[in-house]
């Protein structure tokens, strides 16, 4: 139970992984509310974390709007009397995923992925903050946890809005640790997934809830075929990313503040660009007298 008599707020738990941090939350003992902008998928991931035997409330919140994800950290407050961990989780996809060439984004397309992926986070961090300095027992302790992406770190061909965006998250969780919420008590700290993520992502916000993570869709995983350098027997779950969000929530991390982690990366971060191939190794001193390094 190692969020034991704390209460989550969590964005986007409708789907992916704020639905699956949603009950793994609960289950270690948080009281969570589950807000998304489709109050019929926080209804879905209520019914779950209840029927799992576990204490939740559902409420519609549009993070953009911030009148909801304002009414949204005020029910938790009139429902359990405190905040204790805010997971700013909700984002979308760059428009057309990606197929826009970057001088053809409109300003419309720009604010769009803004206002959700990054003023969406301010507003919930804004929020928490101001709903944590008022807890009985005062704020310390209380945790904030923002989901960035590997895309604020390194670059993802026709994602230019939504690295920046989720860069921004990044520099967020760095100036309020440091300068505005720590002395607070208060940490925040953001994860940034590469791999095991869901694969409603993509889909439209009408599409049915997988589940899933896209390598768990696509059928038998063969580790070897994978591009991830860790070779692990079974796909990336969208739960690889929700227990690092956990221990964030936790007290484990009391320390822990202004670090934003890629998790389920499995060393693909690591790499450099250069394809050095399967057989570097033998082929090293020939490729050296040619002044080939590409393998």
């Amino acid at each position: 139970m190692r969020l034991a008599n704390k209460v989550a707020v969590i964005t986007g738990a409708g789907s992916g992984l704020g639905r699956v941090s949603s009950r793994l939350f609960a289950q270690e003992g948080a009281k969570v509310v589950i807000t998304d902008i489709s109050e019929e998928r926080a209804n879905e991931t209520l019914k779950q974390v209840l029927s799992d035997g576990n204490e939740a409330i559902a409420v519609k919140a549009d993070v953009t709007v911030e009148a909801e994800v304002e009414a949204a950290v005020q029910a938790a407050v009139d429902t359990y009397g405190r905040l204790d961990v805010m997971f700013a989780n909700a984002g979308i996809p760059a428009k057309d995923f990606g197929l826009t060439p970057f001088e053809d984004i409109s300003e419309a397309e720009w604010d769009e992925t803004h206002d959700v992926v990054l003023k969406g986070v301010f507003f919930a961090v804004k929020h928490a903050v101001r709903a944590m300095k008022n807890n009985p027992g005062g704020p310390e302790g209380g945790s904030i946890i923002c989901t960035s992406s590997a895309a604020s770190l390194v670059g993802y061909p026709g994602f230019p809005q939504y690295g920046s965006a989720k860069a921004g998250i990044n520099g967020l969780v760095r100036i309020c640790a440091a300068w505005e919420i720590g002395r607070y008590g208060i940490r925040i700290n953001a994860i940034a997934p590469t791999h095991g993520m869901s694969a409603n992502f993509i889909l439209p916000a009408d599409a049915p809830v997988l589940e899933k993570s896209h390598e768990e869709m696509a059928g038998e995983w063969i580790p070897e075929h994978s591009p991830i350098p860790l070779k692990i027997s079974r796909a990336p779950r969208i739960l690889d990313s929700a227990y690092p969000a956990l221990f964030l929530a936790s007290d484990e991390s009391l320390y822990m503040s202004g670090v934003t982690i890629p998790t389920t990366d499995g060393g693909t971060l690591a790499q450099v660009a250069i394809p050095f191939g399967d057989n570097w190794r033998e082929n090293l001193n020939d490729n050296a007298r040619r002044g080939n390094f590409n393998g």
